[in-house]
């Protein structure tokens, strides 16, 4: 027996943000970027919409403690989420604190956090996952408009990202036959739209991924690869190299596929500073992802890949 979680509403196609009738007393949270890229202006939100713009990349508990101090006198309609996964996250957190509804609306489509109930956020400068039913988004809204003038490194790190969660997803022990059809079909668009720059293929294949993966888990890939991240690596920079070689110690369906994407996206090699027997040590302690590895995984595997990424 197997239960599925998502939003009970997904909007999606070209406009769909623009066309949304979005509560009034709403606070939006977003990033600095927003408004200089037009994506506010876009939403054309009542003007009773409270503004907060300086979610960070990697946020920190720290981010939603201070939104939660500066607004603790007013009472929103809703929170609406505007941005990559580390704005989504943050909204997502912040509904879940304050109880209310929750709006999100994806710009880079990789992590999948509108559909997820995953939240990331840094605590004492590690990256930690909260996992709640009650962090799903009420609404989620697909919107292809936001690809368009994406920057090549964001753009490669957010699809990178989402290859990496379908097929980590896809091999994880979590899985189900939903899962597995969602996660390869997410592969699948992703692969095709990466190859052939077809954004509406990237918007949907991320968005497959997001319910494939949400319900499901990733593994190795993702377990080896937040070591790289604390060190300053983008988190689909990571991917592309911990989620590679995981694969190729799983012996995964799509290792030479997600090659091929790796290479035609052309990333840079990563490296770690942090002693290979430190790294593994934290990485062991990442049961969320090695228990639901289809391989199991021990201390010596760990350093051996990690030194494999040199």
């Amino acid at each position: 027996m197997f239960s599925i979680k998502q939003p009970n509403h997904i909007v999606i196609g070209n406009g769909s943000a623009h066309n949304f009738q979005y509560p009034k007393n709403s606070l939006l949270i977003t990033s600095k970027g927003a408004k200089s890229r037009g994506w506010i202006e876009y939403l054309d939100l009542d003007k009773n919409v409270t503004i907060y713009d300086q979610v960070e990349n990697n946020p920190s508990m720290d981010t939603v403690k201070k939104i939660l101090k500066e607004f603790s006198n007013s009472n929103f309609s809703c929170i609406i989420g505007l941005g990559g996964g580390s704005c989504l996250d943050v909204a997502k957190y912040l509904g879940y604190e304050l109880k209310k509804n929750k709006i999100l609306i994806p710009t880079t489509f990789g992590s999948g956090s509108e559909v997820t109930r995953i939240s990331v956020l840094k605590i004492n400068g590690k990256k930690k996952s909260f996992h709640n039913d009650d962090l799903i988004a009420n609404v989620a809204i697909e919107d292809v408009y936001f690809l368009k003038n994406t920057p090549r490194e964001i753009f490669n790190n957010s699809v990178i990202d989402s290859c990496a969660q379908a097929t980590e997803a896809y091999d994880s022990k979590n899985s189900n036959p939903y899962t597995k059809f969602l996660c390869k079909l997410a592969f699948e668009k992703l692969e095709f739209g990466i190859l052939n720059n077809d954004s509406e293929s990237i918007v949907l294949g991320s968005l497959y991924c997001g319910l494939g993966f949400g319900n499901a888990s990733t593994t190795l890939g993702h377990a080896l690869s937040y070591v790289y991240s604390n060190e300053g690596y983008s988190h689909g920079h990571a991917l592309a190299f911990t989620t590679l070689i995981a694969h190729k110690f799983n012996d995964s369906i799509f290792y030479k596929r997600f090659e091929n994407i790796v290479k035609k996206l052309k990333f840079k090699k990563i490296s770690l500073n942090l002693d290979l027997y430190q790294a593994s040590e934290i990485i062991l302690k990442d049961r969320k992802h090695l228990d639901n590895n289809p391989k199991p995984v021990t201390k010596k595997d760990i350093m051996k890949l990690l030194d494999g990424l040199k």
